[in-house]
């Protein structure tokens, strides 16, 4: 038998460093708070698996995209859950974006996204998309689809096959270190393991804090909210529908997604959320409001974008501008196609002291136990390239 390894958060990411390191024969425990794995960013983002159009070449988010990507749709074949390639268009809706989706196409290609090919004639776009609007565009024809709370309950199948521990509703309160191990505490259990690993996702810097890891980059959550297309107009969307995003901001912007199980849903946006855990904006927390606001980063942060801000709490609130952002691409959308609200998802965005947003994955190191401190979108679809990259680099 191998090492004892407990693993802090029941996601995606977790869920597979779980598996691989079980897999080798070390003895794995998984503490997740809630009642089920994928409960939060895994279980509530658009079931994309990205193809690494935009991610800068050489960063780790471009190289574990690249190689998680495969990874997924391996192990989907593998178990027959669906793998729907349905195929990516991100338009330049007028010649003011030509420039920044060149810049999408170089680093697509350097990026080795397979068969990708740029499109300057607007009825091959409508070949592609029929009822889009746009003077250009790239088109990565293998841009998939799936559904990743079903491949995290999967592949703790596995894990538990492989002989390790999964407990849900085990919330993590404290981390010890001592004499070389670390003794983690629930309300409901004690532990000791040889190495911990923290994949927490909206509560990182919350569990980092715990063990005595610098503050930064703390956690600031954006809630992405959703609206899904009526089920008679879904025809309007065969695939998915980008746009070209603002290089300023990690936020891709409102686009159209075809998902596994054939809803279309439009968006999300990117507002500040009032509760690392806030769906709504009703669900609400003072304390961690005032533990963001107080924040170094926090008036850095404003200052240099409270334009965007304002125009996505705008959209947020009022149906007929979100809508707007959307008929951009869609000129037959109607105000009434736009059904009802899907789920919403929280995204655990990493921000420094001097108001940075962190783009790429960020790893910590604080004796025997890794943190992960900073693992947004391309996040579900690397997940098993980033279990392989921390059991090379920090566990080896």
């Amino acid at each position: 038998m191998g090492e004892r390894i407990g693993i802090i958060g029941g996601g995606i990411v977790g869920v597979a460093l779980a598996r691989a390191l079980s897999g080798r024969g070390d003895a794995v425990t998984v503490l997740e708070k809630e009642n089920r794995l994928a409960e939060h960013q895994t279980g509530h983002n658009s079931g994309v698996v990205h193809a690494g159009l935009y991610y800068k070449p050489g960063s780790l988010k471009a190289t574990l995209c690249a190689a998680g990507r495969v990874s997924i749709r391996e192990f989907c074949e593998q178990k027959g859950l669906p793998y729907r390639e349905v195929g990516k268009l991100v338009v330049a809706v007028d010649d003011s974006e030509l420039g920044a989706l060149a810049e999408i196409e170089r680093r697509s290609i350097e990026n080795g996204v397979p068969d990708l090919r740029r499109i300057d004639d607007v009825a091959q776009l409508r070949e592609i998309e029929p009822h889009v609007a746009g003077v250009a565009a790239v088109h990565s024809p293998h841009t998939a689809v799936v559904d990743y709370a079903t491949i995290t309950e999967a592949m703790a199948q596995d894990v538990r096959a492989a002989g390790g521990s999964i407990r849900l509703g085990h919330d993590v309160t404290g981390i010890r270190l001592e004499s070389g191990t670390v003794r983690v505490l629930t309300p409901v259990s004690d532990d000791v393991f040889d190495r911990v690993i923290v994949c927490a996702g909206l509560q990182s810097d919350v569990v980092a804090k715990l063990v005595g890891a610098d503050p930064s980059p703390k956690i600031l959550p954006f809630r992405g909210e959703y609206w899904e297309l009526a089920a008679d107009r879904t025809d309007l969307v065969k695939g998915m529908i980008y746009p070209v995003p603002d290089p300023r901001f990690p936020f891709l912007g409102v686009h159209f997604t075809r998902g596994v199980y054939d809803n279309v849903h439009v968006g999300p946006n990117a507002v500040p959320a009032l509760r690392r855990e806030g769906y709504t904006w009703l669900q609400l927390s003072p304390k961690d409001t005032w533990e963001s606001l107080k924040w170094p980063g926090a008036w850095p942060l404003a200052k240099q974008h409270w334009r965007m801000g304002v125009d996505e709490i705008s959209g947020s609130l009022i149906k007929p501008l979100y809508f707007q952002k959307a008929r951009k691409f869609i000129p037959e959308l109607r105000m009434s196609d736009l059904a009802h609200r899907s789920a919403a998802g929280v995204r655990a965005q990493a921000w420094g002291r001097a108001g940075e947003l962190l783009d790429d994955f960020a790893v910590d190191q604080v004796g025997p136990v890794t943190l992960l401190r900073n693992a947004p979108s391309p996040a579900a679809t690397s997940s098993i390239a980033i279990a392989d990259y921390i059991i090379d680099h920090y566990l080896a």
